[in-house]
Parts: structure tokens; C-alpha cells; sequence
């Protein structure tokens, strides 16, 4: 059971006839068991044994969230290769990096985008012997899932495959071998291989199941992307409780889909719960008697929660006025995130108190956990019955934690990664001689063992005074304000902190309707003084008690969208402050040249 392969073998036998895989086509929900499942892991392992894939091969799989996506996943570690992700939002670039530096030997493709994009690089990439698409597409150079699979289907060379493969599960497999090599999305840098062993993945299971209670009813919307160490390893953990994931292929799909599928728990980054708030809070700013009502509703909601959090009952003058705040109010949440939840895990990036107290209000329990794609990725969370907003829980089970130089968080425990693929140096870097993991991140554990996240270590701001300043609390009081979608602070060997900001459109078509601010595009509005000087006030507000050395001299307003696509947000939806730093470098400069100007003009200089 110290394999993910056999762990899954297992929970076929108990659990075979229960629904393993959803996805959505058309008005339609396709679901397939555990048992049916098992047969296309079991086709498709043949197939990569006829292929010559050997156990420690690398195949890729380049594609949107699907059951294709954990049926090949569960077929290499079936036959001991190791399956090697790719984001579906990669470039020809991003993709010829990850197969060369893996040396993959198989591409699987979602369909034709995703295959096009490997056929343009392939002669660059010298390993890759097949591309194959799990849709049925007529493109040169590759064939598709179902045709690659009838590879191993004959009667004498099916049983002769089988063969092998049953040899291999008796006597090649094993808990320290390599699970998945998973590429790092980070913000700064080359994307690295991380290498995760099975018994990482089974260790994470563990810990998971001691405090979560899930049970084979309970089910999972899979959104976040596979290829991603967060979702990958909770999709695991779900298949682990012999649940049902319901796959979403198409992030934008996923406020329908919550509604229609109706999930009892999920996994996600902080940008979908921080939607939802600013979307609920947008649709009552406008009407005093609506916001009224629901700033009513959010407090007794919030009184009630923070009683039953210690245990006891609220108090009657609270508890008397439930049930029409959940009518009003509280109930709509509920059915916008798809009903009641077990609970909703979030990670990836920090999780403002004043979302969680928020959903908390409503019913719905979000606990914050810590981890990194180099930890598999979980280092700690909170519980469901034991938990604490504004931190990331206690540390995991059989894991510890250690505050060294510069306040840097070290974890050594049962889920840290064999090291970088192809990278010692690296490896060394990341994981010191005793073992312990260098997150990164700062942060300390607090006098209960929860553990608290300052921000990384990377992204602190240290001006031309010597201030050192954390951008993220400052960046998640702009972020309260439903008016911001992103906002990046700068002055990093600065003189002073300056600001971009992202702001939502719907909001400054709201402030423009305000104002009687007639335009004619999204560029007219966004350049409109008073539209800008209301930007500028929102920000000084909500900044207004900040220390000197943490107040905002200036701002600029972005006109562009940050995406995956365009390259100012990672998979898990953070941006990349480097890449926003490098692609508006000349507003950059030319804001602190303003700046200067104006000190110059004041009598102060630079």
C-alpha cells in the first residue's frame, strides 16, 4: 500500500461499483466506476508496455483536467514509469523545456491545440517517440488515445502484456520510486523538476485521513489544474476515500459547475472564494437597504459561527435571528458555492481572515493549509475541528517544523521530495544535511502550534533607507476592495513604495454611473481623471494607517488583463511580481521619475 498503484488496486476491489469519474457533455453528466476505470488503466498500460516504455521512463501529459488525464496518470505508475506534467496553457517553449530537461518519451495531448503545439517543436525535442491525443483528431504526426490503446488488444500479444505488467506491479514497483516529476510554476525563475516518491503521496494520504472525514459518498470537484501539485495531490487523496471527482476542463466553467455538480468538499487557490465575497459584497454596494440587510445577515451569521467555534451555544438574542439572516442572506451563498460543505480546503497563495470569516458566516468552513510543490505538496493545515483563521494550521503528521535565519520556515517530514530531476545544486540549495526543506517563505508557529506565513522571503521589499517591508498584507488590504482585481507593490532599492493596480471594470463602470462619466471604450474610462482620482482616494483610505515607510507615494492603473495566457499569473493564479516588474518597466520608471521631479521641485531632492 506504499504505492499509488497498488493503493488504487485496492480501493477497485472495495469500492468498484461506486462512481469514480464525472465530467460534463453537453447537458449531459458521463460518469464512469472505479471498476471501468480500472479496465482503461489496465488497457492503456498494456499499450505503454507495447510502446517500449520501461519502468523509470518519463511520459508527459499535456492536457486539461479529464478522466484520460488520471487514467494515463495510473497507468505509467502501473508499469513504474513516471508521469511528467505539463500545463495546458504551456508554449511551445514551456514544452520543449520540460521534455528535454525530462527526456520524455510519450506525449499525451488533451487534442488538437495542445498536439499542434508539441508538433511545432517536436524536432527539437528528440526523445518524444509518439504524440498522442486523447480526442479523436486528424492531425500529421499523431495518433489518438483509442488507437494507441487497440496497440496491445490482440488475444496472444494482450496476454503476454498483461503478463508484464502484473510482473511489474509484483516485482518492480516500489514506494521509493518516482511518482511524478512535477515542473514548478514558480514566480521567479527556470521551472525545476520536482521528484515525488509514492511513498510522499501515500504519507500525505495518511495525514490527510486522520483529520478530514471523508467517506466513499462524499465527492470532489477537481478545477485546479492536474498538473498542479495541490490538485493532483488532493485528487489523490479523493480517489484514496474511494470518492467521486467530477472534472472541470475549463476553469471558467467552475462557477456553473459548483452548482450543478453540488460537491461536499474541494480544493482551491484563495482567487475563487475571494470572487465569490467580492461579488456578493458588489451586489449590494449600490442599494442601502440591500447592503443593510446583508451586513445584518453577516454579523449574526459570524456571531453564531465564533460560538459554535468554542464550543458553546449563541446567544439567544443571536440565535433568534438565524434563520431569516440564512433566507435573506446566508442560504444564497451557500447555493452559489453549491450547497453545504464537509469543508473546502485552500492553499497556494495567503487567504485573507476576512474571506474565511466570511464563508464561516454562511456555513461554510474554508481551512488554509501551507505546502509547495517540493513537499508534495502538504506541510500544514488546519482541521476541521481544530483550526484557526489567519494561519495555516498545525504542522502535518509525522512532520516538523523549524524557524531558521531571516525568519525562513524549515519543514522535514514524510512528503519532502527526493530533490530537483537533473539539478544537484539545486537539490542541495532547497534541502540542507539534516533534511529539512528551506521554504522560502517567512513566518512563524505561534504559541498554540499553528503555524503563520509572513510572505516569501523573495518578494520582501527592502527600500534605499534600509526599510524591509512585506508586500502581501499591504497588497490584501487593497485586495478587500471588491474595486481591485490585482495590485502589485514596488520599492525594492527604491527610495519609496509605489503601486500597480489592476481594477475590476464592472466596479469603475459603477463609479463612472456615479458620477455621470460618460465614455465610449474600457481605455476612455480607465484614463478619466475623476475616475482615477477616485482610484487614488480608495487606496489612500484603506492605506491611511500604515506606517511612513509603508505609505503608497504613487500609482499607476493597468489597463492589461493579468492571465496564464499572457504570462502575469502562475497556474495557481499568483502573479509573477518579476514579470510584471519587467513587462511595465516604463511606467515603472517613469512613476518614480515623477516622484523625484517632484521632490526635486519640493526642496527635498531624491
Amino acid at each position: 500500500m506504499e504505492h499509488l498503484a497498488h493503493m488504487f488496486r485496492s480501493v477497485v476491489a472495495e469500492h468498484g461499483s461506486r462512481p469514480a469519474t464525472r465530467i460534463r457533455q453537453g447537458e449531459q453528466w458521463v460518469v464512469q466506476t472505479y471498476a471501468e476505470l480500472d479496465q482503461k488503466i489496465r488497457r492503456t498500460a498494456r499499450a505503454l508496455v507495447a510502446a517500449g516504455v520501461e519502468p523509470g521512463d518519463r511520459v508527459s501529459i499535456f492536457a486539461h483536467n479529464c478522466p484520460e488525464w488520471t487514467q494515463v496518470d495510473f497507468a505509467c505508475m502501473t508499469i513504474g514509469a513516471i508521469p511528467t506534467p505539463i500545463y495546458a496553457t504551456s508554449t511551445p517553449e514551456q514544452i520543449k523545456h520540460i521534455i528535454n530537461d525530462s527526456g520524455a518519451r510519450l506525449i499525451f495531448a488533451s487534442g488538437e491545440s495542445e498536439a499542434s503545439r508539441c508538433l511545432d517543436v517536436l524536432d527539437e525535442m528528440p526523445s518524444v517517440l509518439q504524440v498522442v491525443s486523447f480526442d479523436e483528431i486528424q492531425l500529421d504526426g499523431t495518433s489518438t488515445l483509442s488507437a494507441f490503446d487497440a496497440t496491445g488488444d490482440g488475444p496472444a500479444r494482450r496476454q503476454e502484456l498483461e503478463a508484464e505488467v502484473e510482473r511489474r506491479m509484483a516485482e518492480v514497483v516500489g514506494p521509493d520510486d518516482l511518482c511524478a516529476i512535477i515542473y514548478t510554476s514558480g514566480t521567479t525563475g527556470a521551472p525545476k523538476g520536482v521528484m515525488l516518491r509514492h511513498r510522499n503521496l501515500i504519507a500525505q494520504n495518511h495525514a490527510l485521513s486522520l483529520y478530514l472525514p471523508v467517506t466513499p459518498e462524499d465527492h470532489s470537484l477537481c478545477f485546479l489544474p492536474l498538473s498542479h501539485a495541490l490538485e493532483r495531490g488532493f485528487s489523490m487523496f479523493t480517489i484514496s476515500r474511494g470518492c467521486m471527482n467530477t472534472y472541470v476542463p475549463d476553469a471558467k466553467q467552475v462557477a456553473d459547475l459548483l452548482v450543478l455538480a453540488k460537491p461536499t468538499m474541494l480544493a482551491s487557490v484563495p482567487k475563487l472564494f475571494e470572487t465569490v465575497y467580492a461579488t456578493a459584497h458588489a451586489k449590494v454596494a449600490n442599494d442601502p437597504s440591500r447592503k443593510k440587510i446583508f451586513e445584518w445577515a453577516m454579523r449574526v451569521g459570524g456571531q453564531c459561527q465564533r460560538a459554535y467555534r468554542k464550543g458553546k451555544e449563541p446567544n439567544l438574542y443571536w440565535r433568534a435571528q438565524l434563520p431569516l439572516a440564512d433566507k435573506l442572506v446566508l442560504s444564497s451563498i451557500r447555493e452559489a458555492m453549491g450547497g453545504n460543505k464537509k469543508f473546502m480546503a485552500c492553499g497556494g497563495a495567503p487567504f485573507r481572515v476576512e474571506v474565511a470569516e466570511f464563508f464561516s458566516a454562511a456555513g461554510l468552513l474554508v481551512i488554509e493549509g501551507f505546502g509547495m510543490t517540493e513537499a508534495s505538496p502538504l506541510i500544514s493545515f488546519n482541521r476541521p475541528d481544530n483550526f484557526k483563521f489567519g494561519t495555516c494550521g498545525p504542522v502535518m503528521e509525522g512532520g516538523e517544523l523549524k524557524i531558521g535565519a531571516e525568519s525562513e520556515i524549515l519543514f522535514r517530514g514524510p512528503t519532502v521530495m527526493k530533490g530537483y530531476w537533473n539539478n544537484p545544486e539545486a537539490t542541495a540549495a532547497a534541502i540542507d544535511e539534516d533534511g529539512w526543506l528551506h521554504t522560502g517563505d517567512g513566518g512563524y508557529v505561534d504559541n498554540d502550534g499553528y503555524l503563520v506565513i509572513n510572505d516569501r522571503l523573495k518578494d520582501i521589499i527592502v527600500t534605499l533607507n534600509g526599510k524591509n517591508i512585506a508586500p502581501q498584507p499591504i497588497e490584501g488590504l487593497l485586495l478587500a476592495d471588491p474595486l481591485f482585481e490585482h495590485a502589485v507593490l514596488l520599492g525594492d532599492n527604491r527610495p519609496c513604495l509605489t503601486l500597480l493596480v489592476k481594477p475590476s471594470l464592472p466596479h469603475l463602470a459603477e463609479i463612472a454611473e456615479k458620477r455621470g462619466i460618460s465614455y465610449t471604450s474600457p481605455t476612455e474610462l480607465l484614463e478619466n481623471s475623476e475616475v482615477a482620482e477616485e482610484v487614488r482616494q480608495r487606496v489612500a483610505v484603506l492605506t491611511e494607517k500604515l506606517p511612513s515607510h509603508e505609505q503608497i507615494r504613487d500609482l499607476r492603473v493597468l489597463f492589461e488583463d493579468f492571465t496564464m495566457d499572457n504570462g502575469l499569473l502562475t497556474p495557481t493564479l499568483k502573479v509573477k511580481r518579476r514579470e510584471v516588474e519587467k513587462r511595465f518597466g516604463e511606467v515603472i520608471d517613469d512613476m518614480y521619475a515623477k516622484i523625484a521631479e517632484r521632490r526635486r521641485g519640493s526642496g527635498h531632492g531624491q
